[in-house]
């Protein structure tokens, strides 16, 4: 079922940009950035322009990542609007049964602003093995005096999520559905938990690319929405302004990483800030501009799409109509409903095929417990079957075009994520090399494969777009069954 369209729409040229701007846009990003997703600009409250590249579609909801942290830290706002919660209040208050025999006087002093800030003291990050986060988190050391030293730290932002949750009797997502998502019409989000039942708060919300341009409308109105105050106005300017200086740590490398971090926000330059998370996930607002740019993709560099916004669309935006140049126009309504991700170069069949269809190969053992492989070639479309512990898992590749399978698959690095639902798109690159191109549709992950036929043997070569760990897989082996 599509979703129902909730923002109103306008040309770019009525509200101030070209239609030139936008088509040198995605020209950049299709010449330079490597699967974007979607995008969707707004300028004076209005749609100037979206697109999805196939087969990324309007209704699908994203992986958001980090991004989610600026849900929380709007949930935290608002919980602070209700006079439940103050900056102030010292975290370990809140988990008197969760803190360690010996308090530090640095966890004793952190804050809920400390956590919001990402200057909760700790250095590096809280790892742990404990199904209790909370406990894990508390018990970690906490070198600095809060409030003075930057790390980004998810956990912190999870014990945000906690409190909130100690504080209010539900989770994030019970929270800001009544506050939050059904008056933005945000319908049907989710959000990932912990163990004990706890939204991660740091990562996990999947909600679509029109949602996320919402939520950026949201604050570039300071919180107004539809003539009603959603979010206070003194949070939206607290949370997006300059909190701690971020230009020392070894993270910040870019210069969009270094202009200060609010509350679960970056500032960016050109007074400008964002929600982003990993692998390129944006909610850009422009207050200068009265814009805001949502991005979803699956880029392993981050800056060089920040890059292309600053060099392709901020010269756009001018401060009246511009004239309507209705050839322009068409061009650029034509571009963003044929955009595509490239599917696999190469040739629809192969000497080979006939006699390599339907066979099955045995695989040695692996990481990954595929036990076999099976590939069916036909004339539209190859089938290939991954068994596993789960069962047959089934990838079907179209021929030049995507084409979307059932499977289900477990893939190391992603934190041991199952992914689910994948378009897929193959060909023969040579007469004994079968290659495909799978994306997982509500993530931003694509799997990426080469199948190498030598008499009976197979050898299963993949590796993802993008990873929080090494990129490619364990290969496999095969010998036919």
């Amino acid at each position: 079922m599509l979703r129902k369209l909730m923002l109103p729409r306008s040309t770019p040229e009525a509200q101030g940009v070209s239609s030139a701007a936008i088509l040198s846009f995605v020209d950049a990003i299709e010449q330079n950035i490597q699967d974007l997703h979607s995008f969707m600009l707004m300028r004076h409250g209005q749609v100037i322009a979206e697109g999805w590249w196939e087969p990324y579609a309007p209704q699908l909801p994203h992986m958001l990542f980090s991004l989610s942290k600026s849900f929380t830290s709007t949930a935290i706002g608002l919980l602070v609007a209700e006079g439940r919660l103050s900056v102030d209040d010292k975290v370990i208050l809140f988990f008197p049964e969760d803190v360690p025999a010996e308090i530090s006087p640095n966890l004793a002093d952190m804050s809920v602003h400390d956590v919001l800030s990402m200057t909760s003291g700790h250095d590096p990050e809280p790892r742990f093995e404990d199904d209790n986060w909370v406990r894990g988190i508390l018990a970690a050391p906490v070198p600095y005096v809060p409030g003075t030293h930057f790390v980004y730290n998810s956990m912190a932002t999870y014990l945000c999520s906690a409190i909130l949750q100690k504080v209010t009797g539900m989770t994030l997502l019970e929270y800001l559905r009544p506050r939050l998502f059904e008056p933005l019409g945000i319908e049907n989000p989710t959000w990932e938990s912990c163990p004990r039942g706890i939204n991660v708060g740091g990562w996990g919300l999947k909600i679509t690319t029109e949602d996320i341009a919402a939520f950026g409308q949201l604050y570039l109105q300071r919180g107004v929405w539809c003539g009603q105050q959603l979010v206070p106005a003194s949070w939206v300017d607290a949370a997006t302004r300059k909190q701690v200086r971020n230009d020392g740590n070894d993270l910040n490398k870019n210069p969009d990483w270094n202009q200060g971090y609010g509350y679960q926000f970056w500032r960016c330059r050109h007074n400008s800030y964002r929600g982003d998370g990993a692998f390129g996930q944006y909610c850009i607002v422009m207050p200068d501009q009265d814009a805001v740019l949502t991005i979803t993709s699956g880029v392993p560099d981050m800056q060089a799409v920040l890059d292309v916004i600053w060099d392709r669309l901020l010269p756009a935006f001018g401060p009246s109509a511009w004239p309507e140049s209705a050839d322009t126009h068409t061009q650029l309504i034509q571009r963003l409903g044929a955009l595509k991700l490239a599917t696999v170069e190469g040739k629809p069949s192969s000497p080979l095929a006939a006699a390599l269809s339907g066979r099955t190969y045995t695989i040695e053992a692996n990481e990954r417990a595929i036990s076999a492989i099976t590939v069916t070639f036909g004339a539209d479309q190859t089938q290939i079957v991954l068994r596993d512990n789960h069962g047959d898992q089934t990838l079907i590749c179209g021929h030049g075009q995507w084409f979307l399978g059932p499977i289900d698959m477990e893939l190391s690095g992603l934190r041991q994520w199952r992914l689910s639902g994948a378009s897929s798109s193959g060909a023969w690159t040579a007469d004994d090399t079968y290659e495909f191109r799978a994306f997982f549709r509500e993530t931003p992950f694509c799997v990426m494969g080469k199948l190498q036929f030598t008499g009976d043997a197979l050898v299963c070569d993949m590796r993802l777009n993008v990873n929080f760990g090494p990129p490619e897989l364990p290969t496999l082996r095969g010998q036919r069954a």
